[in-house]
């Protein structure tokens, strides 16, 4: 079968990299000149930084197993590390690599700073998650189903996690989802909840070495090219003027919403009216130089607020980038971009006595994941008649997260070999 996959982020090039897999012929359409989407090298200052610091962790299944599938070594691109949600002050909890549940267990009883009274409330709730299956009314908010726990365990775990996790503030995130992050991360398995943390740029990470599989197998990959003609002729779809059996849209939802509208598919109207009512959410990444010596960690949290908005700082110089490059972190961002970088600074300065540093870049993507609310409706993967999209927005348990871009992009590649499977038969018969 004749595959066209519109956009190349990581779900786009899982798809094509599975359906080529499959035996289709695959043809790769990114508009950008750069291949990996919202996870991708940005080079400044003759400096490989990311379009925003990412992190993966153990229960990533696919996304790590894929990796490997294209040549990626793991061990040494990836530095794994228990699960840490420590502060600068040494504050905060720390989860060993253990069988679950003795790992979360050990983490809330060494957590420093806490009272029994906080772990005490951590553990009854998370026997009570458990008890429950990890399922709760889909109406509930992080905040409305934590209700029971103590201030401190909100604002040193909870509003952490939940923010990295979802990207979305914990009074307005969906309780639903965040469980079944917790679910799998820290209940499913071995070090499920480990962080792993990029040793290289993430276009080394994945892109690179994706287009370099997929271009020794065949695939046409065109860069710079935006599709602008989307027409359906028959059992065929045209790009452009180019005839395919099947089309995937794993550009960004705003974007295919935008190419269906503009060829007046009407059949794909629903479909672009539940994508266009998803609400975003920004991250921003302060990129700061003149960190005098290491952090105490490669990563560790900081105390956010209103006027503080950084929730985690990462040590670029441990990770394989230059000494006292830091990475801050800024989940569910708004704020102006100059904004933004004052108060990161200053956040630095009074948590971490770090008041000479210099900053580099600030890179904020303003649509970065969608806003994970209560009962949020996602489109479907399938669009139209031959017509699919993949991407972390589209329906699935997963926050918009990497492992969920990569799901994605390999269930919408089974869907087209399973949509191909009769036609193949058929003709196989006659």
């Amino acid at each position: 079968m004749k595959l066209a996959i519109v956009g190349a982020g990581w779900a786009g090039l899982t798809c094509a990299i599975d359906a080529t897999r499959g035996g289709h012929a695959v043809t790769l359409f990114e508009a950008s000149r750069t291949i990996g989407g919202r996870a991708r090298r940005v080079e400044d200052h003759d400096v490989a930084l990311d379009n925003g610091q990412h992190i993966l962790i153990g229960a990533y299944r696919d996304t790590l197993a894929l990796l490997r599938d294209v040549g990626v070594d793991t061990e040494a691109a990836l530095l794994r590390l228990p699960l840490t949600l420590r502060f600068a002050d040494g504050r905060g909890l720390a989860v060993p690599t253990l069988p679950p549940p003795f790992d979360l267990l050990a983490g809330i009883a060494t957590a420093r700073g806490w009272t029994w009274r906080d772990k005490l409330a951590l553990v009854r709730v998370a026997q009570r998650w458990q008890r429950d299956k990890f399922v709760c009314a889909p109406s509930l908010t992080v905040a409305a189903l934590c209700e029971a726990l103590t201030p401190r365990v909100m604002q040193e775990l909870i509003e952490p996690l939940c923010v990295s996790a979802l990207n979305t503030p914990a009074a307005r995130a969906s309780g639903q989802v965040f469980l079944r992050v917790l679910h799998d991360a820290l209940f499913a398995e071995r070090g499920g909840a480990d962080l792993l943390l990029p040793r290289v740029d993430l276009g080394a990470l994945f892109p690179d070495a994706a287009t370099l599989w997929l271009a020794a197998r065949g695939t046409a990959i065109h860069t710079g090219k935006r599709v602008l003609e989307l027409v359906r002729g028959g059992a065929h779809w045209w790009i452009d003027g180019e005839s395919f059996d099947r089309i995937v849209l794993a550009c960004a939802p705003w974007d295919a919403a935008r190419l269906l509208r503009d060829n007046a598919l009407t059949d794909a109207a629903d479909w672009c009216d539940i994508t266009e009512a998803l609400t975003h959410e920004g991250i921003a990444t302060v990129y700061a130089t003149g960190a005098p010596s290491p952090l105490a960690a490669p990563i560790l949290a900081l105390r956010s607020s209103d006027t503080a908005p950084a929730q985690f700082v990462f040590d670029r110089g441990q990770l394989g980038g230059p000494p006292g490059l830091l990475a801050f972190v800024v989940s569910a961002s708004h704020a102006p971009r100059e904004t933004l970088q004052r108060m990161v600074l200053q956040q630095a300065a009074d948590q971490m006595g770090l008041s000479g540093l210099t900053p580099l870049q600030t890179i904020v993507e303003k649509r970065a994941t969608f806003s994970c609310t209560p009962g949020l409706q996602r489109p479907p993967m399938r669009v139209a008649e031959g017509l699919l999209a993949c991407g972390d927005y589209v329906a699935g348990p997963y926050p918009s997260t990497l492992e969920g871009a990569v799901r994605s992009g390999l269930a919408a590649a089974r869907a087209s070999r399973l949509d191909a499977a009769p036609a193949h038969r058929a003709t196989r018969d006659a």
